[in-house]
């Protein structure tokens, strides 16, 4: 149990070894990269180099800042703008070139990133936002300097539309790039959990070598507090090991000679000597490493809404233009077929369009952020709205993550049960075992004054013994009796079917009473799976416990189906089996073993307490550890949805209403769409669409309030 000073002294008596910090770097998001609507192409799928979407974003605001201080000049230098605002330019030579050269530059620096997307679009035959943009901004380029040359019609100067059309789409991807860029390293944190060096025994020396350099045979020394280089099978000693960052389970297990432990974990108490079992992409960690690339390389391809949608109206532009052209050629007025030609092409393109996703993700993660909910991934947030199981794991989520002393039970009348807490904590308080914290802890919390105690000693899988008040003090578990050959107590019997720790307090080799340990339920974790339950969502629970303890807390909170003794690669399949069945599943946890379920959900919600590994693997991230936050983060979602779908139509609204009119359609009657009153038009599209997402800044995100409109909700359409 706690540490013993007097077991194995070359392992016990050195200092512990200094465990990794598992600082997340960034990285390029699977999926994210591949594609070209960011203005990357080449840079396609998998896991990127560090910097990836940080980079880009630094790269995409200097660019907009650069090209916005161009534009300037560009647009009120421009005739035909200041045409539409009433002003006149001066008269000498040199204004009216001003437009063209700097209009140049902003074609060639600012709108480099959409034509390289839109040539790696047109390579993938996968039209979309990028084609679009670079097909208005060369028809515009071309089309001014045409004009400039007075080669063609002076109404064809659209060095201020050029402008304003590179500076918006910068601005658009760069806010959508800075809302992609929050994702980090899932595959880093994994490796972070090893040491940074593995103490292997040569003889009767102990070398210092790199995890990466130890084969298989080698033996290696595990101090007191250090973590597991390699997959091993314990040669000498024992300890208690932490592996909550591999199994999830909360309470550290005892490991003596022969058994097996995994690389990463950590020996509590006690030194170890360890052979080296595998090492490199053979360890459990290296699986796991695997199971969270490959489920998050195979759920980032999906299609989002704004390329669909763009890949719409780039036909429907292309289609008018042509329509346009023949149709103006056959009337016999090839001049008037050239305008409007050019005119649809650059109308068509999306300046409202380019926003209405990235604005709506940039405020919905800003206000999500405001109320405790982080979004890394904008995929997880447009998918949390069709979700119809939650998926939770039990330590750290519906639990509070660590032991506490849940139950106190006395042997007779003769001591009360703060009298057998009292010399239970003074026993443990010299240990640094986690049970022993929080024997001592609960002492603390109930405002007990804990005697002093001397002669501390611990024996690992036994107990603790010292001396309080005169009387020898014994907290232990099962062996602990057996060496005194004492009964445990009646209601210890009924704790350990309910899967809790149950250690008993010897006191002058008597039973004085018992400590139930468990793993503490969250107060507002009933509140969270009683509103999921009313809104029709299945709550579904996963967690490497045993069953009893799995059940215990099922019971107590209401949960619709149970999966106990869950090994880390059967969580990621547990997420399988449910969508095997036709759910949506939003998968919640906390642990290194959450990461490839929460990698392979539908939405991985990872509770901000956790490690960095499951936050990095997750696309939402609670920043509190209220399990409510789930309800906020649907309600977002739906919130942000109605957002997208409707600024879209705003947005293609405003292409369906004014390319026809710009090609003609109604030329007949007398009316053909002016250039100046379609960019004005073009304008008012992009502001409705602006001021339509910034109302998500009024949304309440308060578990309680989160819930209410949830159920208010919860009958629309989430197709």
């Amino acid at each position: 149990m706690a540490r013993d000073p007097h077991a194995t002294p070359a392992l016990d008596d050195a200092h512990p070894m200094t465990a990794p910090d598992g600082t997340p770097s960034r990285h390029d998001h699977a999926g994210h990269g591949d594609h070209p609507d960011h203005g990357h192409p080449g840079h396609h799928g998998g896991h990127g180099g560090h910097g990836g979407h940080g980079d880009h974003v630094a790269q995409f605001r200097r660019l907009f800042w650069i090209m916005l201080v161009i534009a300037v000049p560009v647009v009120a230098c421009n005739d035909m703008f200041a045409h539409l605002l009433g002003y006149h330019l001066p008269d000498a030579a040199w204004v009216r070139w001003v437009s063209p050269v700097l209009g140049t530059v902003l074609y060639a620096g600012g709108g480099r990133p959409f034509l390289t997307g839109g040539v790696a679009e047109l390579r993938s035959r996968r039209p979309g936002m990028m084609l679009l943009i670079a097909l208005a901004i060369t028809v515009a380029f071309l089309a001014s300097w045409g004009a400039s040359l007075r080669l063609l019609d002076a109404q064809l100067n659209f060095w201020w539309e050029l402008a304003l059309l590179v500076v918006i789409m910068l601005l658009g991807h760069w806010i959508e790039m800075r809302s992609l860029a929050l994702t980090t390293s899932a595959l880093d944190s994994l490796a972070a959990l090893l040491p940074d060096t593995a103490e292997r025994i040569d003889g009767d020396d102990v070398v210092p070598v790199a995890p990466a350099d130890l084969v298989v045979g080698d033996v290696v020394l595990v101090r007191p507090g250090a973590a597991v280089p390699a997959d091993g099978r314990i040669l000498d000693g024992a300890a208690s090991m932490d592996e909550s960052m591999v199994t999830g389970e909360s309470t550290p297990v005892d490991r003596g000679t022969g058994d097996r432990v995994v690389a990463g974990t950590v020996a509590t108490d006690s030194g170890l000597r360890v052979e080296v079992t595998a090492t490199g992409d053979d360890t459990a960690l290296a699986g796991i490493r695997r199971l969270v690339a490959d489920a998050q390389s195979s759920t980032s391809r999906a299609q989002r809404i704004a390329d669909t949608a763009a890949a719409w109206l780039f036909w429907f532009a292309l289609g008018s233009a042509v329509i346009t052209a023949l149709v103006w050629s056959a009337v016999g007025l090839p001049d008037d077929a050239v305008v409007r030609t050019i005119t649809v092409l650059v109308i068509a393109c999306p300046h409202a369009l380019g926003l209405a996703i990235p604005l709506v993700v940039a405020i919905a993660t800003e206000r999500a952020a405001r109320g405790g909910v982080l979004v890394t991934d904008r995929l997880a947030l447009e998918s949390m709205r069709t979700v119809d199981t939650v998926l939770v794991d039990k330590t750290g989520t519906l639990t509070r993550g660590e032991p506490t002393v849940t139950a106190v039970a006395t042997a007779d009348g003769s001591r009360s049960q703060d009298d057998v807490l009292a010399v239970a904590a003074a026993a443990e308080r010299a240990s640094e075992h986690p049970l022993a914290k929080a024997i001592v802890r609960a002492a603390e919390d109930r405002g007990i004054d804990v005697p002093p105690a001397d002669g501390f000693t611990s024996s690992p899988a036994v107990g603790v013994r010292a001396t309080v008040d005169g009387d020898v003090v014994e907290v232990g578990g099962p062996r602990l009796l057996e060496q005194h050959g004492l009964d445990e107590l009646t209601t210890a019997g009924r704790w350990h079917d309910e899967g809790a720790i149950v250690l008993h307090v010897v006191v002058g080799g008597r039973v004085a009473g018992a400590l139930r340990l468990a793993d503490e339920v969250r107060p507002e974790s009933r509140d969270a799976v009683d509103a999921l339950h009313a809104a029709g969502v299945q709550v579904v629970m996963v967690t490497g416990d045993a069953r009893a303890v799995a059940d215990t807390v099922a019971r107590e909170l209401g949960i619709d189906r149970v999966y106990a003794g869950v090994r880390p690669e059967d969580k990621a399949e547990t997420v399988a089996e449910l969508q095997r069945e036709g759910r949506r599943v939003a998968m919640v946890g906390d642990g290194v073993n959450d990461a490839p379920a929460l990698a392979a959900a539908d939405v991985g919600i990872a509770i901000g307490a956790g490690t960095d590994v499951a936050i990095a693997s997750a696309g939402v991230i609670l920043a509190s550890s209220d399990p409510r936050s789930v309800l906020s983060v649907i309600v977002l979602s739906r919130a942000a949805y109605q957002k997208m779908k409707q600024n879209l139509w705003w947005a293609a609204g405003y292409n369906l209403i004014s390319v026809p009119l710009a090609a003609g359609v109604l030329a007949p009657i007398g009316f053909v769409l002016p250039m100046s009153v379609g960019a004005i038009l073009m304008s008012i599209s992009t502001v409705v669409v602006a001021l339509n997402a910034q109302l998500l800044r009024r949304l309440d995100l308060r578990p309680a309030s989160s819930a209410g409109a949830f159920l208010d909700h919860r009958t629309t359409d989430s197709s």
